[in-house]
Formats: structure tokens, C-alpha cells, sequence
């Protein structure tokens, strides 16, 4: 509690929305709840969110370019945010230099760097709030995926590296520093181990959820899970002559077991306003199909056969390989929308092109025939469906395929040859199988090449205006 010997400030942090807006109206009513109470109390307070805050599944945030999730971080009076991937690499540079024009809140990014002449920067590196007479450093860092912030036109710096040169600046004009850590669980511990005088981190990326906060060595870390599931918050008392921290005290708040009468009205109504315009602006024709196209995540089907013969011509690729999962549903007969398009393949996954050796290949082929991948259901890497599915393939040819269990190479044919061992093929594919454990013969090829920022989704889009 505060006395006259002490000061208390409050912070409240959300990351990892993901444009999941179930919860958001309730985040709102909450935070000015909350801070309200505090002001009561004579205490100052501080809110940030911590990245991936806009999500491209979400139709809002695919219309407007993550510009309606903007709105709603001015409406609930965000202080400040850092980015995560989501915003990082599923925007253009360009959709990204836009994205936060209208902020009325500071982006801090401390290893995101613009090396374009004449052109300002959306972000900074890190700001000195000064609440009650205590000063806050506040620098923001987020996950370094290099070939894909290098194809975009970005240069991101290693954030260690980064941190190193920023936090005894910060430490010096700063009481207490603070971290907006994008970079995941482990790199926030790493921090705490390598570096003196980090007080806090506030942290996102790997959805940890620490209810009452985790130290590592003197420095706090916290994180609130994702989708708006929780809001978190950190009670810092210090002594008001010095300037120390006496004490820090996380919690978090369970959003969906608060009473409903915190629903902030006015958010719930720029929710609604936001997704209506939204669908209009979702609404623009694409095509007339002349007939259903279906989608079967276990079978052979129409649309994921078309989106595979795209994928091949669009990359220019010898072959495609793709998951019939990564179509949610098939379309019908009509009017096909960009809405439509959108409704059926939510995902951020980019197109790209791997270089494999018919060895290679063939590897792939056996694992992507594997009944256990099929069915495998999961989320993460972009994706955004419920299973992988059976996988398609425009240019391979496997003989017997639904009644072989083993392939070897005389079975697999490349655009009517046989699969041979030692010529390097270039296949089309997702960037979901260059990570993780999917398909580690993709995930380990030597040549990889992302096609950004284009979704797939745009293949398919392309590939309807053509039926």
C-alpha cells in the first residue's frame, strides 16, 4: 500500500491477441476500471501490449491492414506497444511504415532498423515515462527472423546485440527499466542471466502464461498467455526519496471469468462498426464459378487440386506440394467474394520454392504420405486450420498411391519421368513445412526461397480469376 514514504505504480500489459476480439471489450472495461481505482488510490499507471497484436485471420485485420486494430489499441489508451511477427512480416514494408500513422500511442522496436533514405521511421527504440516523479525506461525488442524481414526490405538486428547497446543508455536516465519483450519465454530468462539492470519484462511470443510472475535472478518476467485470455498487471512500489523498488507484485486477471457488467459498451460498438465495414470492404468480386468446387481434407477434391496446379505455375516451381487442410471449406456455385477467399484460407503462409535432389524428394513423398501427418491436428507455424490432410500434388505422380504402403522410386514419376535420384528438383510449397518437425527434409533444404508478402491465399485468388 502507499504510504508517504512510497510510491505505486501500476502496470497492465496484454500480448498475444492475435486479433482474437472475443475478449476485448471486457480487456477494456477492465483497464479503465482499474485504472480508475488506481487514480483513486494516487497511483499512476502504465499499459502496454506486447505484439502480435494484429492478426491477418481476423477479417478486420485483413481488411484494414491491421489499421482497425490500431483504432481499438487508441480507444482502450494503450501508452505504448512493441511488435511481434504478425505485424513484423505478414504486412508489406510499406502496410507496416503505414500501419500506425494514426497511433496515438508510442511503438518502441529496438532492433527494427529502415536503411531507405528519406524515410521515418513508424518506431524508437525505447521512452523515459516520468509518473509521480519516477522516471520508467521502457525499450522494446522483438523475435529476429532475418530471411524474412530481409525479403520484405527490413534489416533486423540480433535484439541481444541490440540491447546491449541500448539498455545503458535507458539505464542511466531511468529509475526502473522496463523491456517489451517479443523474443519468447527463454530469450526474456537469457536477458535476465546476461544483463544488470533490467527491473522487468514484460513478455510474448511463446504464449507463456505466468499468473504470478517468474524472477530470474532480480529481474521479474510476466506474460499472459494468448488470445486475450488474460490481462496482466504489476503492482511496483518504491520509496519515494530514492527512487528504489521496495517491492513488485504480478498478477493476472482471468478475462472470462469476469462479470459481464464490465463489457465496455463503447468498445463492443467499435467492434461491431469496425467488422461491418470490414465485410464491405471484403465484399469486392473476385469470380463466377460456374460450379461447386468442394474441398475434402482426406480425399482427393476439386479446389485443393486447383490451388496445387496455381501454386506450381506461380512459382514457377517443377512441382507443388501443399496440405489439403490449408482450405477450410470448399466454395459454391457464384459469386466468389475476396471475403470468401479469405473465409477459407485465413492463414499468413507465404509461398515458397525449396530445391530438393530427387533423394530428397523422395524422402519427402514418404513422409507426406505418412497416415500420421494426415491426420495430425495442430496450430502454430500460421496455420490456422484443424488438421493437415491428405497432401496434394500438381507434377508428381505416385503409381498405386492409394494402395501401396512404401514408395520407393520407381513408383514416383516428375511431369511423366521417373523420380530420378540425383537431379535437383524445384518444388512449390508452403513456408508452414520449413518449420518444425512436419517435413524435415524441407525445413532442411539448403536453398529456400519465400515469396513476400504474398499469402497463399493470393495464389488461390489468382487461380479463381482464371476459372
Amino acid at each position: 500500500m502507499e504510504t508517504n514514504l512510497t510510491i505505486n505504480i501500476r502496470l497492465f500489459h496484454t500480448n498475444d491477441i492475435h486479433s482474437h476480439f472475443e475478449t476485448w471489450p471486457m480487456i477494456v472495461g477492465l483497464l479503465k476500471s482499474k485504472r480508475e481505482l488506481a487514480r483513486l488510490k494516487g497511483e499512476a499507471t502504465l499499459t502496454f501490449d506486447i505484439g502480435d497484436f494484429v492478426d491477418r485471420f481476423h477479417p478486420i485485420s485483413e481488411a484494414t491492414l491491421g489499421k482497425g486494430n490500431v483504432e481499438l489499441l487508441n480507444d482502450a489508451k494503450f501508452d505504448a506497444v512493441t511488435i511481434g511477427n504478425n505485424e513484423g512480416i505478414t504486412l508489406s514494408k510499406a502496410e507496416l511504415l503505414k500501419l500506425y500513422e494514426d497511433a496515438n500511442f508510442d511503438v518502441l522496436l529496438g532492433n527494427l532498423t529502415i536503411s531507405d533514405e528519406g524515410t521515418s521511421s513508424f518506431s524508437k527504440p525505447f521512452e523515459i515515462y516520468e509518473k509521480n516523479g519516477v522516471k520508467l525506461g521502457v525499450i522494446g525488442l522483438t523475435v529476429a527472423y532475418p530471411v524474412f524481414y530481409e525479403t520484405l526490405g527490413w534489416s533486423i538486428k540480433d535484439p541481444f546485440e541490440m540491447l546491449a547497446n541500448i539498455l545503458p543508455i535507458v539505464r542511466a536516465q531511468s529509475d526502473i527499466v522496463i523491456i517489451l519483450s517479443h523474443l519468447g519465454m527463454r530469450d526474456d530468462q537469457r536477458i535476465a542471466e546476461q544483463f544488470s539492470g533490467v527491473d522487468i519484462i514484460l513478455g510474448a511470443h511463446t504464449h507463456h502464461l505466468f499468473p504470478n510472475g517468474e524472477y530470474a535472478g532480480e529481474t521479474l518476467l510476466c506474460g499472459t498467455g494468448k488470445h486475450g485470455n488474460y490481462l496482466g498487471e504489476v503492482l511496483i512500489t518504491l520509496n519515494k526519496e530514492t527512487k528504489s523498488i521496495i517491492n513488485t507484485e504480478a498478477s493476472v486477471t482471468e478475462v472470462h471469468k469476469v462479470p459481464r457488467y464490465y463489457q465496455d459498451e463503447a468498445a463492443k460498438i467499435l467492434l461491431a462498426n469496425l467488422m461491418r465495414l470490414s465485410e464491405e470492404m471484403l465484399s469486392e468480386p473476385v469470380t463466377l464459378l460456374p460450379s461447386n468446387m468442394n474441398v475434402n481434407w482426406f480425399k482427393d477434391s476439386p479446389l485443393p487440386k486447383l490451388l496445387a496446379n496455381a501454386l506450381r505455375q506461380w512459382t514457377k516451381a517443377d512441382a507443388s506440394i501443399l496440405n489439403s487442410g490449408i482450405l477450410l471449406e470448399g466454395l459454391t456455385q457464384g459469386l466468389v467474394t475476396k471475403g470468401d477467399i479469405h473465409r477459407i484460407c485465413p492463414h499468413p503462409i507465404n509461398p515458397c520454392v525449396v530445391s530438393l535432389t530427387g533423394m530428397e524428394l523422395l524422402d519427402v513423398l514418404i513422409r507426406c504420405e505418412d497416415k500420421e501427418l494426415t491426420h495430425l491436428k495442430m496450430k502454430g507455424f500460421g496455420f490456422r486450420g484443424k488438421v493437415i490432410g491428405k497432401m496434394v500434388y500438381d507434377g508428381i505422380t505416385i503409381a498405386w498411391r492409394d494402395k501401396k504402403r512404401h514408395f520407393d522410386q520407381e513408383s514416383i514419376f516428375i511431369n511423366g519421368e521417373m523420380l530420378d535420384l540425383n537431379r535437383i528438383y524445384v518444388i512449390g510449397t508452403l513456408d508452414l513445412f520449413t518449420f518444425g518437425h512436419l517435413i524435415p527434409t524441407i525445413r532442411d533444404a539448403q536453398y529456400k526461397r519465400f515469396f513476400m508478402p504474398e499469402f497463399i491465399r493470393d495464389v488461390l485468388l489468382w487461380a479463381l480469376k482464371g476459372v
